[in-house]
């Protein structure tokens, strides 16, 4: 039995790959916990809650407390009750939802932290996510590709951008794996903090049936979700 899941690809440029490839580990993960729960899911089955979401040690100096989330509570912000209206698909109900942490080690010893979640619908999946290095956000329009554009989202610099999923299909004895581009995806970045000081958290979408995604519905996802994050307004 093979099965196939959906991941967001790399973006271009270093800013892009910095964010993408946390962004692409982190999503990874929490796409393996879908596959085990979607086998044994059917459509008479309540809204999807979080899971995969187990408390988890974030990076940080001896004697303070993160500030960071963790992949549970984005998964929390994230799978809200109107999710599905926010996306523009009233009535549609969540098949799949839940949170992974950890953290990604780049070239050079330098760990970034990567929380991430994920809700599934029968359309589109969503995709929300953090990372924790030190890249503004501002001015990384002209590091994304010809369709990037910068703007100002709920008071803080962003970039809104295009990408494409990378479909990986597999059987679940871990034979047979193969990997190719897989669908359309609609990204938006948004700087931790209004200096921008780095960081950034990000929505992604991307639809089952390859069409783009819709841009007001990313914005209306991004605008409702982000101000719910534990610590969003706190001083970083």
């Amino acid at each position: 039995m093979a099965d196939d899941i959906d991941a967001p690809a790399k973006g271009s440029g270093a800013w892009g790959q910095a964010v993408a490839a946390v962004a692409l580990v982190a999503a990874l993960g929490v796409g393996l916990w879908t596959l085990g729960e979607a086998s044994s899911s059917n459509g008479d089955l309540p809204p999807a809650k979080c899971s995969g979401g187990e408390p988890e040690k974030t990076p940080g100096k001896a004697g303070k407390v993160s500030r960071r989330v963790s992949g549970a509570q984005l998964c929390e912000a994230l799978n809200r009750p109107d999710l599905a209206e926010l996306l523009g698909t009233p009535g549609e109900t969540a098949k799949t939802a839940g949170g992974s942490g950890g953290s990604v080690r780049f070239a050079g010893g330098k760990e970034v932290f990567a929380p991430s979640a994920r809700v599934e619908f029968g359309t589109y999946t969503v995709t929300l996510s953090a990372t924790y290095d030190r890249f503004p956000v501002a001015g990384s329009a002209a590091l994304l590709g010809g369709t990037a554009r910068q703007r100002t989202v709920l008071g803080r610099p962003a970039v809104v951008y295009s990408d494409r999923t990378i479909s990986i299909s597999f059987r679940l004895d871990g034979s047979d794996t193969d990997s190719g581009p897989g669908v359309p995806t609609r990204a938006l970045a948004v700087a931790l903090d209004a200096k921008d000081g780095g960081g950034s958290f990000q929505v992604v979408l991307w639809r089952d049936d390859g069409v783009v995604p819709d841009d007001a519905a990313l914005l209306r996802v991004a605008e409702t979700v982000l101000p719910t994050v534990p610590g969003w307004t706190a001083d970083r």
